[in-house]
């Protein structure tokens, strides 16, 4: 019998190998952005209370019935020789009727998830920058930015490629029209 040989790992299979490996400590983030590791520590109240303005206002405001999950893994898209992107957005919002969350692993596909929401903290670029890339070749539809720095929230949409087709940008206390399946306006204020 002889013995099979074994196709040498990539760079690229390498790290999301070790990616999926690490055991970071409890309320830390590991992803893969774009080839980089990248680990954050928890969140502070102010980055909290802004996902938390943005949550309720879809539940109450939405035309549609919307599920949200505020730590769920995605796998998106890589451009290039990179492994795929695993990142887990501060929100995750989906059609309630699809169940998306019901069941899915750890790192889920990106398939009917309707808005992605970020909210900038020490690394603020890379979710003005990487984050937006993966999430427009991911297809995700809409991708909304609270950018505490700029004191400003910019809901990107339609994604084409690497970038999506248009950004919207308010200055916090000016209303951000969300198009279906929320069809409402976002109230910003309690943003400042």
């Amino acid at each position: 019998m002889t013995a099979m040989a074994h196709e040498p790992l990539t760079q690229a299979e390498i790290l999301l190998e070790g990616f999926l490996a690490l055991d970071t400590p409890e309320g830390f983030r590991a992803e893969l952005i774009e080839g980089d590791i990248v680990v954050t520590p928890p969140p502070d109240g102010d980055h909290e209370d802004c996902i938390n303005l943005v949550v309720k206002q879809v539940i109450r405001r939405s035309r549609t019935d919307m599920d949200f999950s505020g730590n769920k893994g995605l796998k998106l898209k890589s451009g290039g020789a990179c492994p795929e992107n695993h990142l887990i957005p501060d929100g995750t919002f989906a059609p309630a009727e699809r169940r998306l969350f019901r069941g899915a692993a750890p790192w889920m596909p990106c398939e009917g998830v309707a808005m992605v929401v970020e909210v900038t903290s020490r690394k603020a670029q890379i979710d003005r920058e990487a984050k937006r890339r993966c999430y427009a070749r991911g297809g995700i539809p809409l991708y909304l930015l609270i950018d505490r720095d700029a004191s400003s929230v910019t809901l990107f949409r339609d994604p084409e490629g690497d970038d999506y087709g248009e950004g919207c940008t308010r200055s916090f206390g000016k209303p951000v029209d969300l198009p279906e399946p929320f069809a409402f306006e976002l109230e910003t204020g309690e943003f400042l």
